[in-house]
């Protein structure tokens, strides 16, 4: 098996991680990437099933998301929202007619009885994506951030407050209890996983806190890699710089490097904040300086293509050690 068809696994939530999926399904044949999608953000709204992070990774890998936003749909019309808000309703959480139709199907099919991942795989289809996108669980898992005030599930906290309460802890109800993915448990024969620049709090570390996850992450000799979220102490898009500082952590590249600690082998640091190389390569893992910004799809399958570079030559450092 060439090494260019062996199996990459990407771990992604929002924005960043859709954009960097999307450059790696640019470079990648269709059948050497697995998507592994956060869906700890999932909740139920206007009696709807909603997956904000596997909408968002579909419809960038379709080429249909939002380009001002990069999430929703692109060319959306707001007529539902227009006319709920008319007759009272919660618009507070805006959905797109197009949109809307994604979640009335996905919430007919999980009522009928399948699995999310099920619906995933034959929704992603029918956009035309042909690489591998899976949600983490089919288990419910939902993400709750502790503020002053008290427990807030997360689309509250994200989009209903604007993230504005201050962050004391995060925690995911149900994980403990949920079934990961298979395609996160098994490393045999993979070329990398790779941490997409994802909110670590709430993107990557639902889907760490699977049972078993972590654990076969920290055991595999397979090369992983992060790439940043932070660039100049700020998120490129979210929260993340407010929750590194909120939480404890640095807000920087390097306190996104130690929150990683023990579960990575490499870090792609932006180059602006090249730096910072020597004090995370002295947590014990090793750093490529790119440019990280993926305005363009030629910057998103750039950072791509030196991701997976960086991922091969830590491969063959894991093989002479």
């Amino acid at each position: 098996m060439s090494q260019n068809t062996r199996r990459v696994l990407a771990l992604a939530g929002g924005v960043g991680g859709a954009k960097l999926a999307l450059g790696l399904s640019a470079v990648l044949p269709a059948e050497a990437l697995t998507v592994a999608v956060n869906t700890a953000d999932d909740f139920e709204h206007l009696g709807l099933s909603i997956s904000p992070d596997l909408d968002t990774v579909m419809y960038t890998l379709s080429g249909l998301a939002n380009p001002e936003t990069g999430w929703g749909r692109r060319d959306e019309s707001w007529n539902t929202m227009a006319a709920l808000e008319q007759l009272g309703g919660e618009t507070w959480f805006r959905l797109g007619d197009k949109d809307l139709a994604t979640h009335i199907e996905r919430t007919r099919r999980l009522r009928a009885g399948e699995t999310l991942s099920a619906v995933t795989r034959d929704l992603a289809q029918r956009l035309g994506i042909k690489c591998t996108v899976v949600p983490m669980t089919d288990s419910a898992v939902r993400t709750v951030v502790t503020a002053d005030q008290g427990d807030l599930a997360f689309q509250d906290w994200f989009v209903r407050l604007r993230c504005e309460p201050a962050v004391r802890r995060v925690r995911f109800a149900g994980a403990d209890k949920a079934r990961a993915n298979p395609a996160l448990l098994d490393m045999a024969g993979l070329r990398g996983v790779i941490f997409c620049p994802s909110n670590p709090f709430v993107s990557v570390a639902p889907i760490l806190a699977i049972p078993g996850v972590r654990m076969t992450l920290q055991q595999t000799r397979v090369p992983r890699v992060a790439v940043t979220p932070i660039v100049g102490g700020q998120a490129i898009k979210g929260p993340a710089a407010k929750m590194l500082a909120e939480l404890g952590h640095d807000v920087s590249a390097l306190g996104v490097a130690r929150y990683y600690k023990g579960l990575i082998d490499g870090f792609v640091l932006d180059q602006a904040d090249a730096s910072l190389k020597a004090e995370i390569e002295g947590l014990g893992i090793k750093v490529h300086v790119a440019d990280t910004m993926m305005h363009t799809d030629d910057d998103k399958r750039r950072l791509a293509a030196a991701t997976l570079e960086f991922v091969d030559a830590l491969a063959r450092s894991l093989q002479h050690s």
